[in-house]
């Protein structure tokens, strides 16, 4: 639940920013934190990194 509203006051502040100062760059920000956290989810996994990544693009 924290990481869940970490990430909309993330999001709420690069809107904020992105719309105030018109820089896009400011937009960008919740979809870079976002793919960092399942980034950081998925090397949590205990199995090596590679084999995670094959295991859950295999998957159908």
């Amino acid at each position: 639940m924290i990481i869940l509203v970490g990430l909309l006051v993330i999001t709420g502040i690069s809107l904020f920013l992105g719309l105030k100062k018109n820089k896009l760059i400011f937009l960008a920000v919740p979809f870079l934190s976002i793919f960092l956290y399942f980034l950081i989810q998925i090397i949590m996994v205990p199995a090596p990194f590679f084999e995670t990544l094959k295991f859950i693009f295999s998957l159908s």
